[in-house]
C-alpha cells in the first residue's frame, strides 16, 4: 500500500483537481452505500490512475483489487458506474443499472460504490498574434477547452508540454523557430496552418536541424478540415473541428501522456475471485508460474499446499 492509501475525504479532492489541472486521466471513486463489517465507511473517496496506482481509501482487501479493476476499466471506456461488490447471495437486493462482482471476503460485508472516469478539458496552445489565431483561441475556450494563446516562440518552452495540443498559427512570422522550439517540448499533437507547399520547405528546415523522419511525420500540415473557399478567421473554425472530430474518435486522449493500461485479469486459485493480475500485490511464481490473489490469507493457503508438495519452488 502507497503512502497516499491514508488520504481521505477532501484530500482526495485536492489531488483530484491537481491531477486535472495538469490534464491526467483519472477515476474518481466514492462509496455511497455499505453493509455489514466493511473497512470501506459511506463517503470515503479515491482516486484510480491510468496506470492503477490507488490514492485514498475505498475498501480492504477483498474490495481494493476488483476495484481497481472496474475503475481502470471505466477509463478506458469513458463511462461511469454504479458497482456493487459482494457476494453472491446479496446480488439480489442489487437494483437495474448496477454492476455487480462477486467478491470472496470472510466479513460478508458490501459496498456500492459510484466510478466516475475524469477525462480533463484539452491544453490547446495557439501561437500567433493573427485574427484567425485568436478567433480560434476564444472558439476553443467557448467550449470549455483549456485555451492559451502566445505570441512566439519564446513562451512555447514554458506553456507546452507532453499533454497539450499546439496550433503554429503564425503565418510567416517566425514559422520555422516556433515549429522548432514545439517539437522540442513534445506535444501530443502538432498541426500547422499552411499550405503544403509551405508544409514541405517548413519540413525540409527542420529535417537539415536533425529531426527525425518519425518526428516530421508527426506534425499535421495543413492543419484543418477542408471547408472549401474561407475568410481568414473561418479558417480557425476549420481547424477546430478537425481538433474535435480527433477528440470524439478518441485521438486526443490521453494527452497526458498516460496511456490506459490494459487491465489483465487472472483467477485466484484459492477462492475463485477475479483479481487484475497486474495491480495484485499477492503474487507467487511456483514452477515459473504466475499466480495472483486477492487478499494474504489467499495467498497463504495456496503457499501452503504447494510447498508441501513442491518444496523449495515457491517464490
Amino acid at each position: 500500500m502507497n503512502d497516499e492509501s491514508t488520504i481521505d475525504g477532501w484530500g482526495v479532492l485536492q489531488h483530484a483537481v491537481e491531477l486535472a489541472r495538469r490534464g491526467e486521466e483519472f477515476v474518481l471513486a466514492t462509496v455511497v452505500w455499505r453493509e455489514g463489517p466493511s473497512s470501506g465507511q459511506q463517503g470515503s473517496r479515491a482516486i484510480v490512475k491510468a496506470d492503477g496506482e490507488i490514492i485514498g481509501w475505498i475498501g480492504g482487501a477483498c474490495a481494493e483489487p476488483v476495484f481497481i479493476r472496474e475503475a481502470r476499466q471505466a477509463l478506458a471506456d469513458g463511462e461511469s458506474r454504479l458497482l456493487a461488490l459482494g457476494t453472491t447471495n446479496q446480488f439480489g437486493q442489487v437494483p437495474q443499472g448496477m454492476t455487480a462482482v462477486a467478491i470472496s471476503c470472510q466479513s460478508d460485508g458490501a459496498l456500492q460504490i459510484f466510478v466516475e472516469p475524469v477525462i480533463p478539458a484539452p491544453h490547446l496552445v495557439v501561437v500567433g498574434r493573427s485574427p484567425m489565431a485568436r478567433t480560434l483561441c476564444q472558439l476553443a475556450t467557448d467550449l470549455d477547452w483549456n485555451a492559451e494563446l502566445i505570441d512566439g516562440p519564446e513562451s512555447i518552452s514554458k506553456t507546452v508540454s507532453s499533454h497539450s495540443v499546439v496550433i503554429i498559427a503564425t503565418q510567416g512570422h517566425g514559422d520555422e523557430d516556433s515549429l522548432e522550439q514545439a517539437l522540442n517540448a513534445s506535444p501530443a499533437y502538432l498541426g500547422v496552418v499552411g499550405s503544403l507547399r509551405r508544409g514541405e520547405s517548413l519540413r525540409g528546415y527542420l529535417a537539415d536541424r536533425g529531426f527525425s523522419a518519425e518526428e516530421l511525420e508527426s506534425i499535421r500540415i495543413p492543419v484543418g478540415m477542408d471547408l472549401g473557399r474561407t475568410t481568414h478567421r473561418e479558417v480557425s473554425v476549420a481547424v477546430l473541428a478537425e481538433l474535435v472530430a480527433l477528440r470524439a474518435a478518441g485521438e486526443l486522449r490521453g494527452v497526458s501522456g498516460q496511456i490506459v493500461a490494459p487491465v489483465i485479469d487472472a483467477i485466484d486459485p484459492i477462492c475463485g475471485m477475479t483479481v487484475p493480475a497486474d495491480a495484485s500485490s499477492h503474487k507467487l511464481v511456483v514452477d515459473d508460474g504466475n499466480f495472483y490473489f486477492c487478499c494474504v490469507g489467499c495467498r497463504d493457503q495456496f503457499e501452503q499446499r504447494a510447498g508441501s508438495h513442491l518444496a523449495g519452488d515457491v517464490k
